[in-house]
Order: structure tokens, then C-alpha cells, then sequence
């Protein structure tokens, strides 16, 4: 009896390990992916799977909404391929600034990059 509770002991611990490092972490995605497509509204901004970024205009049923690529532009998604949703009060990310300094909009870069040495005046 002792011996083949040490032989099971290993792949129980695995199990286990397995769960709280791989399983639990997915589901909890998982959860919180759909609380975020079902709060899905009219006015948000939202990212694909795709990568095609938009404004909810309708959310047709339970399944499909509508977003607005472009002025007047509008193409029908399934709501489980949204992978990002912004709500109206929610402010965008600032994009990262190159090299952390404040220049000039007329200053040219002084980096190391080949490609702008070659387009200097």
C-alpha cells in the first residue's frame, strides 16, 4: 500500500501544479473576457481579434454589433472576437514618447538609424 501511494503522490502534485499555474489562471480570463463582452454598449470603442478598431454603433442581438470603421463606414462582428473594449469615459493610452525627451516638431532624430542618415538634407 505504501508503495503505490509514492508512485501516485508525484502525478497528484502535478496535477495540482498544473491547475493553479495553467488551469485556474485560463478560466479567469476566460470570466473575465465574457463579463467584458457582455457589457458591451453603444459608443465604445472596441479592438478585433482582427485587429479592426471601431466604435459600437448597435449591438444587434446577443451575438453581433455593429461597429464603425470609418465615417459612415459600418461592418457587423461577432462579440467573441472582440479582444479590446474602451468605454466612452475611459481615456486612451498616451503613446510612448522616442528617446523620453521633448523636442521640436522640425527636429529631426539623432538616433542611429540608418534609413533617416540617408533621407537628411
Amino acid at each position: 500500500m505504501d508503495q503505490g501511494l509514492t508512485q501516485l503522490l508525484p502525478l497528484v502534485l502535478i496535477g495540482v501544479v498544473f491547475y493553479f499555474l495553467l488551469i485556474r489562471p485560463q478560466q479567469k480570463r476566460a470570466k473575465e473576457h465574457r463579463a467584458m463582452i457582455e457589457a458591451v454598449r453603444r459608443g465604445d470603442n472596441v479592438v478585433t481579434a482582427g485587429g479592426i478598431m471601431g466604435k459600437v454603433t448597435k449591438v444587434r442581438d446577443d451575438n453581433v454589433v455593429q461597429i464603425e470603421v470609418a465615417p459612415e463606414v459600418r461592418i457587423d462582428v461577432v462579440k467573441s472576437t472582440l479582444t479590446e473594449v474602451k468605454t466612452k469615459g475611459e481615456p486612451a493610452p498616451a503613446a510612448p514618447k522616442e528617446g523620453g525627451d521633448d523636442k521640436a516638431e522640425g527636429d529631426k532624430p539623432s538616433g542611429g538609424n540608418p534609413v533617416s542618415k540617408l533621407f537628411k538634407k
